[in-house]
């Protein structure tokens, strides 16, 4: 059995549900420390759900570049056990794949990341550049005590990070058909249309909300807020719920509440996208609060040393021709690329993260391991 293979059945045997650890960090320290690696947990968030990060560096030769591997230890809940084929924290092998939580989300890449780095330091020793892996265990959870907390911390001390590898599962039908290099943001609202609430029958003693907000939602819902560009599709505004009414059939609701979320490029900020819906609210004359919330700003990695690299490493290895993308939710890159000008993301499939019977193919394993050592070796040498 491959040394990678290994950690990964080990890791994916720790049940570390966020915000829960189970035990991986410590695990990964104790195979760094041999190596050179000043490995120090950093801890935040109340007694009753402390957040463990781990963040470990070892430095190379004087001057160096540092190139950052970034992960999460912690896995989403399983669902429901009786519909897993197998335990999910029982690392059990069938017809070619790993079965377990957290196999493909992202065990596998920290495992990767880990011995990439043992092979590295063991056949370079002191030539090389330095190394560090930033892993959190409240990736999964609200990330409020993770990587943001840790990027702040370093940024504090005045650490510089060069180049950070995002283990997420970015591959799509082979390993190494995509690299995300940025995410777009995310902006949340939570609209409240004020009216008066009355009886159906008699409208002229009350103010429908609903009707009043219509228009205004049907202009929004058809704005080109921007065709976006070389790296983002254009910015995206939906709707996901909209509630009105005391679940009577004859009263007016006084209010009408609509959660939207923008899904937004650089081409955007979010003070524009701000001023440009309360603009339409406001030519439509309604009476409204909108309570904000902002779950990462979007960022971008374009072509250069960290892609190129990257890129490189893959066809070597592979022969697979790379996509860089942007598509998809949000992840830790968008607090990491606060303190480092050059973040991307990088992992096996992601066909199966979050479902029941989540796996890896175990023959990408190894592939992906050699990838973030020769990403290591392009960089670092």
């Amino acid at each position: 059995m491959s040394a990678a293979l290994s950690l990964t059945e080990q890791l994916i045997a720790r049940r570390s549900v966020t915000p829960d650890d189970g035990g991986c960090q410590d695990l990964i320290a104790k195979r760094l420390a041999p190596l050179g690696f000043e490995c120090e947990t950093l801890a935040f968030g109340p007694d009753a759900f402390r957040v463990t990060n781990l963040w470990a560096v070892r430095r190379g030769r004087p001057g160096s570049k540092l190139l950052v591997f970034a992960g999460h230890t912690d896995v989403v809940p399983t669902g429901p056990l009786t519909q897993w084929t197998s335990d999910p924290f029982v690392p059990t092998h069938r017809e070619g794949k790993l079965y377990g939580r957290g196999a493909a989300d992202m065990k596998t890449s920290i495992a990767a990341f880990v011995v990439a780095a043992e092979e590295f330091v063991a056949q370079h020793g002191e030539r090389c550049g330095s190394i560090a892996l930033l892993i959190t265990s409240d990736e999964e959870g609200p990330s409020v005590d993770g990587t943001v907390k840790v990027c702040e911390a370093l940024k504090a001390r005045g650490e510089k990070l060069d180049y950070c590898i995002v283990g997420e599962p970015t591959s799509v039908n082979t390993l190494g058909d995509m690299i995300k290099n940025g995410r777009r943001g995310s902006l949340s609202g939570k609209l409240t249309v004020k009216g008066v609430q009355g009886h159906i029958a008699y409208p002229q003693l009350a103010k429908n909300p609903i009707h009043l907000a219509a228009p205004a939602l049907a202009e929004l819902a058809a704005i080109e807020w921007d065709r976006g560009n070389e790296y983002f599709p254009p910015t995206s505004w939906q709707m996901s719920n909209i509630h009105g009414g005391t679940g009577a059939s004859n009263v007016i609701p006084g209010e009408l509440v609509i959660d939207f979320n923008f899904r937004f490029s650089t081409e955007q900020t979010v003070d524009t996208l701000k001023a440009r819906v309360n603009a339409v609210l406001d030519k439509h004359g309604l009476d409204y609060s909108i309570a904000w919330a902002l779950s990462g700003e979007p960022f971008i990695t374009p072509r250069g040393a960290l892609v190129e690299s990257l890129d490189a490493a893959i066809r070597s290895e592979t022969g697979v021709t790379t996509e860089l993308s942007t598509t998809g939710g949000t992840s830790d890159g968008r607090f990491i690329s606060k303190i480092c000008e050059q973040v991307v993301e990088f992992g096996p499939l992601n066909e199966s993260i979050h479902k029941i019977d989540e796996h890896v193919r175990v023959a990408d394993i190894e592939p992906l391991k050699n990838i973030y050592r020769k990403t290591l070796e392009g960089l670092l040498l």
